[in-house]
């Protein structure tokens, strides 16, 4: 009886393990990219006064051939990012302004997490 219950364990596990390893490995198919939000983002209202606040500093615009959309990774190196002053909220994002739209991206992942329109 004991090693009929070990066999049953020892073929569930057996079966198991691929289910679980396919369920680990970050494969994606059929969804869209998710982006984890790690901050406030900048309040509707205060939007034309942080607009107002980029061209006011004369921030370069640095120009990427891909589309910027919310998700788009920006390159490693070339474009330079800057805090977002604490009148305007406090975030952990940094803003650029990248092909003519100002942008607040995740530092870490470089990521665009939204547009300011």
């Amino acid at each position: 009886m004991r090693n009929r219950i070990l066999a049953l364990t020892a073929l569930g596990i057996a079966l198991g393990a691929p289910i679980a390893a396919s369920a680990q490995s970050g494969v994606t198919i059929g969804r869209a990219p998710v982006v984890v939000d790690s901050g406030p983002t900048i309040a509707v209202e205060q939007r034309p006064a942080f607009r107002d606040y980029v061209v006011e500093q004369r921030v370069p615009a640095f120009r990427v051939p891909d589309r910027v959309v919310v998700g788009a990774t920006l390159p490693e190196t070339g474009v330079t990012y800057y805090d977002v002053p604490q009148r305007f909220g406090a975030t952990t994002y940094r803003y650029t302004v990248v092909n003519g739209e100002t942008v607040l991206v995740e530092p870490r992942s470089r990521r665009i997490v939204e547009v300011i329109d």
